[in-house]
């Protein structure tokens, strides 16, 4: 289920209404705790933040035309999906996350690699949502993705 939304606010005019509340509230925590630096802009049919050019021209290795992604977040079918690369880059942020999970959340931690799956929004731990958004400055994730993505 991907959008072909161009900017955020379309996106956000797609959502099923079930769901505008709690993505509306997900949009606000990232914005509001993401340090300073990252942008928020649409890619691969989702809300995304990323480094912008003017702090890494480099821009993303896959894409060059594309600004250095580091979160999105997505509307999915059965699910409210949030990516966060720097939880698949750094294993101690990984292990920081796992270890929290369950003192914020009752139910088993869905994930795969760098997706977080939240099959009921009465389940989304906001506030751990909160503190892993405040994590990674877009130095440090430049830092991690230069160090195991960047080829020399």
């Amino acid at each position: 289920m991907q959008s072909e939304a161009k900017s955020p606010e379309a996106y956000m005019k797609e959502i099923p209404a079930d769901r505008v509340e709690v993505m509306n509230q997900l949009r606000t925590i990232i914005m509001e705790n993401l340090p300073k630096g990252f942008k928020e802009g649409m890619s691969y049919g989702m809300l995304t933040y990323v480094v912008p050019f003017e702090l890494y021209p480099a821009g993303y290795h896959c894409a060059k035309d594309q600004e250095l992604p580091f979160l999105s977040l997505a509307s999915q079918k059965n699910s409210i999906n949030l990516y966060h690369m720097g939880i698949y880059a750094d294993e101690n942020l990984l292990n920081w996350f796992v270890a929290e999970y369950p003192k914020h959340c009752k139910t088993k931690l869905d994930m795969g690699k760098s997706c977080i799956r939240f099959k009921k929004t009465a389940d989304i731990p906001m506030a751990l949502i909160a503190e892993l958004c405040q994590k990674m400055t877009p130095e440090q994730w430049i830092a991690i993705y230069e160090k195991n993505y960047r080829k020399k």
